[in-house]
């Protein structure tokens, strides 16, 4: 696909050697040189549009001065028919090149002839994904952190398909282990607090305190009666979690359908254990030497695999020394298998059987330090942990109303929970706010900014250049004038910098989406409809359309339209609606 960025790049390349070959042609620079030059967009577009630093790379290997050299390509370049309209030597040699006509048009026709695929890059082309995200416990409602990681995952997820990758998106559901039994016991107290009376029966501590739990309880209740009270313990425990879960999860896909995020596939952990698959991994890593028994468990040896694997990656032996390293339990005493022991049967799963070429997680910082350890892992299965396992880390989620924290406590049972911010504000607001800092930095999320129809709003004021351009086009159409192809525009009648500026910003796009998929940084989608928004709104304001010559108006009135199609492109990949009125 087009990256019209990267085209001026190779062209500057390609003209300034084309000048020197000429040049040595003739006798005026030595023959045969190889010049390692790098081409640069300066900060100051007075300096041109491109910068090439040919003539000072080619000082030593040219045996003259840099601005010397710098004349004599000059002097040889050729620009007819190129994307540049003239090139200027400035500071020690610099050769600056300045964009003309040729290249505003064709990023016009780039962005009509590509429509939806714009944007496009090719270098997952061949290689399968699986990013996974949210695989919140099913003990409870999803809350604000989970709300975050949703976004960052569909978003990271659809941006590394339009980069070429097939991808995949699912979500691992925790049904199995201590937290599930957790939750059971928790239902179990709040049901038989219904039989018996919330004094004659005590509520664990550690277990969930929320109101959902009294919910299931009570629905329990009112479908069974008493009779789950008289079932052996280990039975009925069964029973309220099966019941529980049978609840709990159909809300979670619901209330992820309705934040817009559907999954490929629902992966349960108990299939993992009932087939055997956690046992069989674990016993594969015993085979290759990596376990051993101690106290009546099972442990890994995390602490030799971590060294292997940190010495790889370039620390000396005395960094790693100092690491406060620790072995993992794999079997406990009891026979059961830890969630690690899971975790690395599930990944192991994601890239021996599924083929995935890459796994990437979207995981809270507070699991930072499982993250090597995982890894380590699955090296020792020879799966290539280190490079086939990424791990997104996000920070928390501050939400704010009225200027101040809004408190949230999962223990408490005072969670915000997803469906609750969705009653709250639009899901449009939800996700733009969520996606708008990179997930290291932590996310203030400001309630009252949420729902402001202003342009203070981020996500109203880029929705509002789509909806103004819709409404302009539509004014424009009832009086006669319709969009032109992007071949009928002439494109030397933009000459106004905010028209310039605009074309160069529709022509970063390419650039920020292979970015934000390098980078596994979905953010840089949210600022960059911001900057095109704010490059639109400049130009609307400095650069008449209705009223003016026929050529002028059609030449405006497409590259409106091209800002219009670039900015739906962008808010489909975030799932945000582009509205056409507001």
């Amino acid at each position: 696909m087009t990256n019209m960025i990267q085209g001026a790049k190779a062209q500057v390349a390609k003209l300034t050697q084309a000048a020197y070959e000429k040049a040595a042609a003739e006798g005026l620079l030595p023959a045969g040189a190889e010049v390692r030059a790098t081409v640069e967009i300066p900060k100051d577009t007075s300096h041109g549009d491109y910068a090439s630093s040919f003539a000072m790379a080619g000082a030593k290997a040219l045996h003259m001065a840099p601005r010397q050299i710098a004349q004599i390509i000059v002097d040889h370049l050729e620009l007819e028919g190129s994307y540049f309209q003239k090139v200027e030597i400035a500071g020690p040699g610099f050769l600056n090149f300045t964009l003309g006509p040729k290249w505003y048009g064709e990023v016009l026709s780039a962005v009509e002839t590509e429509g939806d695929r714009y944007g496009s890059g090719e270098e997952g082309r061949g290689k399968r994904v699986m990013v996974e995200f949210v695989s919140a416990n099913p003990t409870g409602p999803m809350h604000m952190g989970n709300a975050r990681g949703g976004v960052l995952g569909d978003t990271l997820a659809n941006v590394l398909a339009r980069d070429g990758w097939d991808t995949w998106k699912e979500f691992y559901v925790n049904d199995a282990g201590n937290q599930i039994h957790k939750f059971a016991v928790s239902i179990n107290a709040r049901y038989m607090q219904l039989l018996l009376g919330e004094d004659n029966f005590p509520f664990p501590e550690e277990g969930y305190h929320g109101d959902d739990i009294r919910e299931l309880a009570k629905a329990i209740y009112e479908a069974h009666g008493e009779s789950w009270g008289n079932l052996p313990e280990e039975e009925r425990l069964d029973k309220l979690a099966e019941y529980g879960l049978s609840v709990n999860i159909p809300k979670m896909r619901e209330d992820l359908k309705k934040y817009g995020i559907v999954y490929d596939q629902w992966f349960f952990e108990s299939e993992l254990h009932n087939s055997g698959y956690v046992e069989k991994t674990v016993q594969m890593l015993t085979e290759k030497g990596w376990t051993y028994e101690k106290d009546g468990a099972l442990w890994l040896n995390t602490t030799q695999l971590l060294k292997e694997k940190f010495m790889r990656e370039g620390k000396s032996q005395e960094q790693v020394d100092k690491l406060d390293l620790k072995d993992d339990v794999l079997r406990r005493a009891n026979g059961f298998y830890t969630y690690f022991a899971a975790d690395i049967a599930y990944h192991r799963n994601k890239l021996e059987v599924r083929g995935f070429d890459l796994a990437i997680n979207i995981w809270g910082a507070d699991h930072h330090g499982h993250v090597a350890r995982l890894q380590a892992a699955l090296d020792a299965l020879g799966l290539d942990g280190s490079h086939r396992l990424v791990i997104v880390l996000m920070q928390l989620v501050n939400l704010m109303q009225d200027g101040k924290p809004v408190r949230m406590s999962k223990r408490s049972g005072k969670a915000i929970a997803l469906h609750d911010l969705l009653d709250e504000v639009s899901v449009d607001a939800a996700r733009y706010f969520f996606n708008s800092r990179t997930a290291t930095s932590p996310v203030d999320f400001d309630l009252d900014l949420a729902v402001r129809q202003d342009s203070d709003n981020p996500v109203y004021y880029v929705q509002y250049a789509h909806a103004r351009i819709c409404s302009l086009v539509s004014r424009l159409a009832e009086e006669g004038a319709k969009v032109p192809a992007a071949a009928e525009v002439d494109a030397s009648l933009m000459a106004a910098a905010e028209e310039l500026a605009l074309v160069k910003s529709l022509a970063q796009y390419p650039e920020e989406l292979h970015l934000a998929a390098r980078d596994y940084d979905p953010s840089r989608i949210n600022r960059y409809l911001s900057a095109l928004a704010g490059d639109f709104h400049r130009f609307y304001n400095a650069c008449r359309i209705k009223g003016e010559e026929s050529a002028v108006l059609s030449a405006r009135l497409k590259l409106a339209d091209t800002v219009r199609a670039v900015l739906a492109n962008g808010l489909k990949l975030l799932g945000v609606s582009a509205p056409e009125k507001m």
